[in-house]
C-alpha cells in the first residue's frame, strides 16, 4: 500500500510538472505557426531522431548484458532492452531518477538475477553514467570555454551548480567503492551530525541500510578491480551513448535548415543543459531544462525558430522516449514472468 501511494504521488507530481510546463510554453504563443515549422520538417529527421533515441537505450542494455554475462548470468538480449527502457521510463517519471533502479532490480529478479548481482551491476551502470558527464563537462570547459561567455553566461550558475554536484557525486561513489571503511564512518559521522541538530531523525534502520550499502560497494569495487579492460570500453560506450543522445538537437538544428555553428558546438551546448538539470529533483529536468534550452540557445535560433526548435528537441529526446519506454515497460511486465 505504501508503494502504491508513493506511484501515484510521483505520478500525480509528473502530470502537475507537465501541465504547469506546457503552460509556462504555449502561454502568448501563436500555435499555428508553431505547428506550421514543425510541419516543414521533414520526416528524415523525425525518425533519424527516434533511431538515436533506440540506440541511445541500447546502449546501456548492452552493458548490462556485458555485465551480466562476465557474472555468469545466461540472459536473452531482448529483456536486457526491456530492463533498460523500463529504467529510462521510472527514471523519467521520478524526481531525481530516483525510481529507475529500483523497478529495474524487480524485473531482473524476475528473471532469477540475483538483487545483489542486479544492484552491483546497475551501480556499475550509474558510476560510468555520471563520470562520462562529468568527462565531458571538463571538456566543455576546457576546450569550448568560449560556449560559457557566449551562449550560457546568463544561466552559468546552474551550469556551475551541476557540474559541482556531479563531481561531488562521482567522487562520492568512488570513495564508496575503493575506500568503503573511509565512506562508511564519512556516511555515518555525516547521519550523526544530522540526527544532532534535528534535520533527521534518528533510526536504527537507516544505519543498517548504510550497512547494507557498503556491502553492495564493496562487491562492485572487486568487479571493477577484476574486469579493468571491460569496464574501460564500458566508458566509452557510454562516451558514445551521452553523445548521441546530445546529437538529437544537432539534429534539429539541421532540420531546421541552419548551419552556423558545428556539430561539437551545439553537442556541448545540449550538454550543459543536461549537467545543469541532472542532479535537480524534478523528472527528466522538467520545466528547467525547456527554460535553459530557450536561454542558451537564442542566440542559435532565430525567434521564430526557438520554440520549434525547443519542442522538437525535448519532444524527441525526453517526451518521445517517455511514450516508447511507457510502452515497452508493459511489455516488459506481460513477457518477463518470474521465474521458480
Amino acid at each position: 500500500m505504501e508503494i502504491k501511494k508513493r506511484w501515484i504521488g510521483n505520478g500525480i507530481f509528473f502530470f502537475a510538472l507537465f501541465g504547469l510546463t506546457f503552460y509556462a510554453i504555449f502561454r502568448g504563443k501563436e500555435l499555428p505557426e508553431l505547428l506550421k515549422v514543425m510541419r516543414s520538417v521533414s520526416p528524415v529527421y523525425y525518425i533519424s531522431g527516434l533511431g538515436l533515441i533506440i540506440v541511445f537505450v541500447c546502449c546501456e542494455a548492452f552493458i548490462i548484458y556485458r555485465m551480466l554475462r562476465v557474472l555468469r548470468y545466461r540472459v536473452p538480449k531482448r529483456h536486457c532492452i526491456l530492463y533498460s527502457f523500463v529504467g529510462f521510463f521510472f527514471s523519467c517519471i521520478t524526481p531525481s531518477a530516483t525510481g529507475g533502479q529500483p523497478a529495474q532490480l524487480y524485473y531482473m529478479n524476475r528473471d532469477k538475477i540475483d538483487v545483489s548481482v542486479g544492484t552491483v551491476v546497475l551501480m556499475i551502470v550509474t558510476i560510468l553514467y555520471k563520470f562520462v558527464l562529468v568527462f565531458l563537462g571538463a571538456a566543455i570547459f576546457v576546450f569550448r570555454h568560449s560556449l560559457i561567455t557566449d551562449y550560457i553566461y546568463q544561466v552559468a550558475f546552474f551550469f556551475y551548480l551541476g557540474i559541482g554536484l556531479n563531481i561531488f557525486c562521482v567522487a562520492l561513489m568512488l570513495m564508496l567503492v575503493f575506500e568503503p571503511t573511509l565512506a562508511s564512518r564519512v556516511l555515518l559521522a555525516m547521519i550523526r551530525m544530522l540526527e544532532r541538530i534535528h534535520i533527521l531523525k534518528k533510526k536504527e534502520e537507516r544505519i543498517r541500510k548504510i550497512e547494507d550499502w557498503m556491502q553492495d560497494y564493496h562487491k562492485t569495487a572487486a568487479v571493477i578491480k577484476e574486469y579493468k579492460l571491460m569496464i574501460f570500453e564500458m566508458f566509452l560506450v557510454t562516451l558514445v551513448q551521452r553523445i548521441l543522445h546530445f546529437s538529437i538537437t544537432y539534429l534539429v538544428y539541421k532540420a531546421l535548415g541552419l548551419s552556423a555553428l558545428g556539430f561539437v558546438d551545439i553537442v556541448a551546448l545540449q550538454c550543459v543543459i543536461s549537467i545543469s538539470v541532472d542532479m535537480l529533483p524534478l523528472p527528466g529536468g522538467m520545466g528547467i531544462s525547456e527554460g535553459l534550452f530557450l536561454s542558451i540557445f537564442q542566440k542559435i535560433f532565430r525567434s521564430s525558430l526557438l520554440y520549434p526548435a525547443m519542442l522538437l528537441s525535448r519532444g524527441i529526446s525526453y517526451y518521445a522516449l517517455v511514450l516508447i519506454s511507457a510502452f515497452l515497460t508493459f511489455v516488459a511486465h506481460v513477457t518477463i514472468k518470474r521465474k521458480e
